[in-house]
């Protein structure tokens, strides 16, 4: 039997999500969350084979919890369970670690499915999601680790130089990068930079 648990705050969905992994006859949930604190404490006593895992939650942002809960443990496997279907978090859920993405409104068939897909080896996505990634894949924004740290300072209100020094790159680097997220992102200040980083949740 597959070990599942199921952190998201909405919890009619967790109750129903429990009930078609528990029928499904592969799979079974040894632990819920609603928070991630409450998730990060469960994790350290029991591990599950794979951690069905909302994108947004009270306490923080899904993605940088998964690439927290990927780097602690490489071994399980993290389906990402969400409302969001722009192709920018998908890519960032990816590449933080998560081995499949899944819509709310997906059918419980494709939940169990992605379960055992994951538990494979292989990347599941479901139905909404796998058409969108063929669809986008090549008219989409991607950041460089660099410019998404860029960003979280710009966000914070760093000046260059602040950013020089905690970056350790100099001025005129940063300059250059600023330049580069301006034309990637189609803005026109760091303004725009600030709105668009927070509406994307690129930090």
């Amino acid at each position: 039997m597959i070990r599942v648990h199921i952190a998201d705050d909405h919890r009619m969905l967790v109750e129903g999500l429990q009930v078609a992994i528990e029928e499904s006859g592969i799979a079974k949930v040894v632990d819920t969350s609603h928070t991630f604190a409450s998730c990060r404490i469960t994790l350290r006593f029991r591990l599950p084979d794979v951690l069905l895992l909302d994108i947004s939650m009270p306490d923080g942002n899904g993605i940088e919890f998964c690439k927290e809960i990927h780097e602690t443990y490489p071994d399980m496997k993290i389906l990402m369970l969400t409302s969001y279907d722009e192709y920018t978090m998908v890519s960032r859920a990816v590449a933080a670690g998560a081995s499949g993405y899944i819509q709310k409104n997906a059918l419980s068939e494709e939940v169990i499915e992605g379960i055992k897909t994951v538990m494979a080896g292989r990347q599941y996505f479901s139905n909404d999601i796998d058409r969108m990634m063929k669809k986008r894949s090549n008219h989409s924004v991607w950041l460089t680790a660099r410019e998404q740290e860029l960003l979280r300072h710009i966000v914070n209100g760093c000046t260059n130089q602040q950013i020089a020094d905690r970056m350790f790159l100099s001025i005129e680097t940063i300059k250059t990068y600023r330049k580069n997220l301006i034309l990637k992102l189609g803005t026109k200040n760091a303004a725009e930079l600030v709105h668009i980083a927070i509406r994307d949740k690129w930090v």
